[in-house]
């Protein structure tokens, strides 16, 4: 068979390639620098969309708090002794008491868990996300309230308090702020995290020292421990 000679003489590759080695190259586009994001000081505050969960929640507390300002103190007891966690109530209806508690706020919206909770929850769930925020809301509610009302139980089951103690009005979302601020304390960079504990965890320990209400304080500071010990939880979540 004939051979078909190139359509380029094999005499003229160099020339080719010399002509081609004088193109000036593209070059690659350098990625350009990330810029830096403005300060937003709104997103310390929840929203509808960035932290729904959060933002929903703080509409409930708001309705509730204006029913505890505004509505007749008879029908304000009521409503609160019907949602109380205590002992009673954990023995008849457990699981309506333990939401239905978290719907109030003691102090109404000026007080420090108040604020604490917009902060702190709306800091966690931008970064957790809102179902894994109300998880570390909950099990810090939770658990704090049965550390607290079961060994008052147990103290009237074997004579150490009086049967009044029984139906010892708690309600509030303090147990559940204090799990956020130590969730959130473990997202933290260290130079902030620490002192942010130490800080916290201060202030319960003065306002156990001054016995004014001994078990809430005592379920604080759980609750404190209880947002630590989820740190490797809120880091995981955080990752994804």
């Amino acid at each position: 068979m004939e051979r078909i000679a190139p359509t380029t003489p094999r005499d003229a590759l160099p020339e080719v390639s010399g002509l081609l080695n004088g193109m000036p190259r593209q070059r690659t586009p350098e990625p350009a620098a990330p810029r830096k994001r403005p300060l937003r000081p709104w997103r310390v505050l929840p929203t509808p969309t960035g932290t729904p969960f959060t933002f929903a929640f703080a509409a409930v507390l708001a309705g509730t708090s204006l029913i505890i300002e505004y509505a007749d103190p008879s029908v304000v007891h009521a409503l609160l002794q019907g949602s109380s966690t205590d002992v009673a109530h954990l023995v008849r209806t457990p699981v309506f008491v333990l939401l239905a508690s978290a719907l109030w706020v003691a102090g109404g919206l000026v007080s420090p868990y108040a604020i604490g909770f917009l902060l702190v929850l709306t800091a966690l769930e931008r970064r957790i996300g809102g179902a894994r925020t109300a998880c570390v809301f909950l099990a810090g509610h939770v658990l704090a309230t049965l550390a607290t009302e079961v060994p008052i139980g147990l103290a009237v089951l074997v004579g150490h308090l009086p049967d009044s103690s029984l139906h010892r009005l708690d309600y509030g979302i303090s147990f559940g702020v204090a799990t956020g601020v130590g969730a959130v304390a473990g997202l933290l960079t260290p130079w902030v995290r620490w002192p942010l504990v130490g800080l916290f965890g201060w202030t319960l320990v003065q306002d156990l020292v001054a016995f004014t209400d001994p078990m809430s304080e005592w379920g604080h500071l759980i609750a404190l421990g209880i947002g630590i010990a989820l740190w490797p939880t809120v880091r995981r979540g955080a990752r994804r």
